[in-house]
């Protein structure tokens, strides 16, 4: 393929992704709509185990979408109203929003300057008496430190990870998802590892850690499901006084609709993500910038520039700029660091199919925007 300056590169190219597994994702789909197993069912329970496999998990408990899998998480501890879940200012919203789907109340931190992820000192600083739990989200295909937050909190805190942006990435050689005491990941179509249609998980690490609360209902499998069903459940308690199951817990049963991809795309998530991390370290290399790039979402710290390569921003405005948030009262300037992000930072062009010209033209144009 020849990418002439006229020619706009994808930030993400899924039809050329889709053409590699089409014929083993079509069979998948067969056979859920010939077995008829439209919600559950072994579709749902293989991709589980595979993608527990895959993370060095205990259990994987397929859910609606990302959101749903940190909510659940959440309330598994049996965190709800009046307690308080320590957040970084630096992620999309839904880390927060989640937070305050089961009544608790977000906590808002700032970022590491050099990697845009949570500081595990701020976290320490943030803790009350009503904290229950640390949310690190992992972002860039980066891990945040969960070992250095770990040694900073009280050990009544929990570490949940969202787990979302860093599918198959390590730290310490243990796997993203595997760090705290629960984890949530979601499987969005732009991931890199993502279904057809939106998708999540949660579960349990298998690594040593403390013993779960009586109330921690995800320690096992059995009870992992039933809170993905809750909404069925008599346990359920609502989050608010006008809230019903169905509003809470939407979309939240493992269905096998994109099931079947997901497993054939855990398969092929490695190579994938090894050809990410070539195409960053090319791109880096060759740009002569000071930037610094990281898979999978290739966000590059610099002025953007809009030339016909469909670039992004992630995140465009800091949780506590959002208008969903204002009233926790952190206006401009409560988190300088994450908001600096949000005006400097670029998500570039970085997927497996990316062909050799048309990372070029990213380099060229990424090179010549901060050159001016």
């Amino acid at each position: 393929m020849t990418t002439t300056a006229a020619t706009p590169v994808p930030l993400v190219d899924l039809a050329a992704q889709h053409a590699q597994v089409a014929d083993e994702v079509a069979a998948g789909w067969a056979d859920i709509l010939a077995s008829t197993a439209f919600v559950g069912g072994p579709a749902v329970a293989a991709f589980e185990t595979a993608f527990a496999r895959f993370t060095g998990a205990a259990h994987c408990v397929g859910v609606g979408n990302g959101t749903d899998a940190i909510e659940m998480a959440l309330r598994a501890l049996g965190i709800g109203l009046g307690d308080e879940c320590i957040v970084p200012a630096n992620t999309f919203i839904a880390t927060a929003e989640a937070v305050a789907r089961t009544g608790a109340s977000p906590v808002l931190v700032d970022c590491h300057d050099d990697t845009a992820l949570i500081d595990p000192a701020a976290a320490a600083a943030a803790v009350t008496s009503r904290t229950r739990a640390v949310l690190p989200v992992h972002l860039y295909g980066q891990t945040a430190e969960v070992d250095l937050l770990r040694d900073a909190l009280p050990d009544a805190v929990t570490i949940v990870e969202d787990a979302a942006q860093a599918h198959g990435a390590r730290r310490n050689g243990q796997g993203a998802g595997t760090l705290g005491r629960i984890a949530a990941t979601s499987f969005y179509p732009g991931k890199n590892l993502g279904a057809y249609g939106d998708a999540g998980r949660c579960s349990p690490p298998t690594s040593p850690s403390p013993p779960a609360p009586a109330s921690c209902a995800s320690t096992d499998r059995p009870a992992s499901t039933s809170i993905r069903c809750w909404a069925s459940t008599a346990a359920w308690t609502p989050c608010r006084p006008w809230c019903c199951p169905r509003s809470c817990a939407a979309s939240t049963a493992g269905t096998p609709t994109g099931t079947a991809p997901r497993i054939v795309t855990t398969h092929y998530s490695p190579p994938w993500t090894a050809c990410g991390r070539r195409w960053s370290r090319t791109g880096t290399s060759r740009s002569g910038t000071s930037m610094w790039c990281a898979w999978p979402t290739g966000s590059a710290c610099c002025p953007s520039s809009d030339a016909g390569i469909g670039a992004g921003i992630h995140y465009p405005t800091p949780v506590h700029l959002t208008g969903a948030f204002a009233g926790l009262g952190r206006g401009p300037g409560s988190f300088p660091v994450s908001e600096r992000m949000a005006n400097e930072i670029l998500s570039l062009p970085l997927f497996p199919e990316i062909t050799p010209e048309q990372q070029e033209r990213v380099v060229e144009v990424l090179a010549a925007a901060v050159r001016a």
